[in-house]
């Protein structure tokens, strides 16, 4: 599972010009799934997004987990599986395939709707969205439940 996670001062998905989901500070989490996802995938990217030190201390530092002020708007991307090793035009195939990243993508949504105290905002899986975002820092993380040494 990949996920790129960017703290927003606001960000909004649309649908074929609708709002689908909005929020106002908080995380734009991009989720990906790899073919070989697990539940444990799941459950470490989880505990890394809710555990992730991002947001400013009193003392401006980051030290702070998001919190239940806060809100998440969840996209699901498999791209962040392209691969462009062997020429320009990506390869998407180390992506779930459509059927089983549907079924990791509401799992993780499930998961995240149970440990997170806050507001949960979601895209439409396989939809042609339009995102907007405004970065707040910018802060962005990649998180890889297949590499997690960095």
């Amino acid at each position: 599972m990949r996920v790129l996670v960017r703290r927003v001062a606001s960000a909004e998905v649309e649908v074929e010009h609708v709002r689908v989901g909005s929020i106002t500070s908080g995380l734009l989490v991009l989720a990906g799934f790899d073919r070989e996802d697990e539940e444990e995938d799941l459950q470490w990217a989880l505990r890394k997004l809710l555990q992730l030190r991002i947001f400013e201390c009193e003392s401006g530092k980051m030290n702070r987990s998001i919190g239940k002020d806060q809100g998440i708007l969840l996209v699901s991307q498999f791209t962040l599986f392209g691969s462009v090793r062997k020429g320009s035009r990506p390869s998407f195939n180390q992506a779930a395939d459509p059927d089983r990243g549907r079924q990791l993508y509401e799992r993780f949504v499930r998961m995240i709707e149970e440990s997170f105290d806050g507001t949960l905002q979601t895209g439409v899986f396989g939809g042609d969205m339009r995102i907007r975002a405004v970065d707040d820092g910018p802060v962005t993380i990649w998180i890889d439940s297949k590499n997690r040494h960095y």
